[in-house]
Formats: C-alpha cells, sequence, structure tokens
C-alpha cells in the first residue's frame, strides 16, 4: 500500500493557487484512477483503492502533518511509502522532480508532516512554482498564494499530467527508477 498525498489549502480562495498544485495533482489522480469518490477522514478528503490511497490534507498547509500521520497510522503505511506532492519555489516553473528525504526547505507543510512523522524518510514530487518574478511586492509566502499568469495556466494541464507521470511511477517502479526517470534536465 502506498500513500500519496496532495499538498495545499482549502477553501476556494485557494484553489487555483500555487501553492495548490498537490491537490490539483491528487485531483486528477483520483480522475485517472480507479478510486471510491473523496470522503472526509483525518483531518483532509481521503480516498482508497485496491493498492494505493490518496489523501488532501484539509488542515491548512502548515499542519498537513496533523492529516498524514493519522492517516498513514490507520493504513500502517511507513514512512517510505508516503509519497507527498507538493509545491517547490526552488525549481523552475513546470519542473518535476522525485526526491527521497531530506528537509524541508522552508516549505511548512513538508516541515509539519516531519515533524509528525518523526523522519524526513518519505518520497516527495517536487512540482516547480519558480521564485517571484523581480518586482513582485509581498514576500515568498504572498507569492505561493497567487494565481497562474495566462502563459503558465495554458500549460498547467502538461505540469499536472507530469507530476501524476511521476508519482505513477514511484508506485509502480519505486523511488530509485522514478528518479532515474523523471529527474532528467530539460535540454
Amino acid at each position: 500500500m502506498k500513500l500519496v498525498v496532495g499538498l495545499g489549502n482549502p477553501g476556494k480562495k485557494y484553489e487555483d493557487t500555487r501553492h495548490n498544485i498537490g491537490f490539483m495533482v491528487a485531483d486528477a489522480i483520483h480522475r485517472a484512477g480507479t478510486f471510491p469518490e473523496w470522503r472526509e477522514k483525518f483531518s483532509g478528503v481521503f480516498t482508497k483503492g485496491a493498492h494505493n490511497a490518496l489523501l488532501k490534507p484539509q488542515t491548512f498547509m502548515n499542519l498537513s502533518g496533523d492529516s498524514v500521520q493519522p492517516c498513514a497510522a490507520f493504513l500502517k503505511v511507513e514512512p517510505a511509502d508516503i509519497i507527498v506532492v507538493h509545491d517547490e519555489l526552488d525549481l523552475p516553473y513546470g519542473d518535476t522532480r522525485v526526491k527521497f528525504g531530506g528537509g524541508h526547505a522552508g516549505h511548512n507543510g513538508l516541515r509539519s508532516i516531519i515533524q509528525r512523522l518523526g523522519t524526513p524518510d518519505f518520497v516527495r514530487v517536487r512540482v516547480g512554482i519558480g521564485r517571484p518574478p523581480p518586482g513582485f511586492r509581498g514576500d515568498v509566502a504572498d507569492y505561493v498564494l497567487t494565481g497562474f499568469d495566462p502563459v503558465e495556466r495554458a500549460e498547467l494541464p502538461d505540469v499536472v499530467n507530469g507530476a501524476v507521470t511521476a508519482a505513477h511511477s514511484v508506485v509502480m517502479n519505486g523511488v530509485s527508477a522514478a528518479m532515474n526517470a523523471v529527474n532528467v534536465r530539460k535540454k
């Protein structure tokens, strides 16, 4: 059993923001798979198929671990079998990378999950949202809560599909094979 977690913030206000790309990927996995309907459970929305489960914490980003840890405990899923899909400032928009373990790099959702699991040893599917552009008024916290510009919005389906493919690769082939397949530099 693998637990795929899409990170984001609940509510219409945050629906189309950069910080919610994890929710977008989880929704795309749900639509493409054979999962039952989402239901409220584990302070999130949850669904479980034959071999995998999907979770979208509804605790707000900073408390994501309060949803992930109880879900993983209930499913008896080890941290290494948790795949967290999240926005990544340190990657250019649209780039996707798979990583196992590591720090939180200032991402409060990852920080919360690490704290609640007691380990950083879980898989991350990092979806690039880029850094704020020159002249952006506000701090990084403001930037991650902005929407996508028209060019980015046009590319968003491909970005989401790339992250879905990365998560699927982890589930089907393991983290090492997924890293070898996904973490290829664009030319």
